[in-house]
């Protein structure tokens, strides 16, 4: 038996291995909670506003008033880009044994030869100093599925934080902006993979947490 993997299906199997054993057995799938679509949407948007940079050969204000990202650009290969964020593609691998691992990308930024890979998050209140932590796997699993795929990417990524300011006279909602350049490790992503499929070639685990309990 082979398996579909993406960045969320191995959180899970960190956060609990017997759910991720019974969903990807398709034995029984954790209830999803009513996911809010203002996300969805500002993640729409800011492709959309990203994307008429690119084309203009430009980095929006979000990133080129900042040092950090001083002799970037944005990758520019429309086609491409429209696999890699799809959630039906996306950039993938699969392995000797047919087990797929694949994530779709917000936006890929290009230093020198190296493709830096670039996520966008919305949130409603300012960062806490560990916010950034939650998404150093899917920011390693990227990379690693770049490299897999033949191209060079750096030790880092960059996480672009929007949250909202206040709302103008004109009823206008402005936001604030935090970049944070993350180091990352992909052998840290290909070992969490590895993990995952011997885990699913393995005995359903015995520990049950709040949601798997009588499952």
């Amino acid at each position: 038996m082979t398996f579909k993997l993406s960045p969320s299906s191995l959180n899970l199997m960190l956060e609990c291995p017997r759910c991720f054993w019974l969903d990807k057995h398709k034995v029984w799938s954790r209830p999803a909670g009513i996911f809010p679509s203002l996300p969805s949407g500002m993640d729409l948007i800011l492709k959309r506003h990203f994307d008429k940079f690119c084309e203009k050969g430009l980095l929006p204000p979000e990133l080129c008033e900042r040092g950090e990202c001083k002799n970037f650009k944005l990758f520019h290969n429309p086609e491409l880009m429209k696999d890699w964020r799809s959630n039906f593609k996306g950039i993938r691998w699969t392995d000797k044994e047919g087990n797929v691992l694949f994530g779709a990308v917000d936006n890929i930024l290009t230093f020198g030869k190296k493709l830096i890979v670039l996520d966008y998050k919305t949130r409603g209140f300012p960062l806490k100093e560990d916010t950034h932590e939650h998404y150093i796997l899917q920011l390693e699993i990227y990379n690693f599925l770049l490299r897999k795929n033949g191209y060079e990417t750096g030790d880092f990524a960059f996480l672009l934080f929007y949250h909202p300011k206040e709302v103008q006279e004109t009823g206008e909602v402005v936001f604030n902006t935090d970049l944070k350049k993350i180091k990352i490790d992909v052998k840290n992503a290909e070992t969490i993979f590895s993990k995952a499929i011997k885990l699913l070639n393995s005995d359903c685990p015995d520990k049950c947490c709040e949601w798997c309990d009588g499952k």
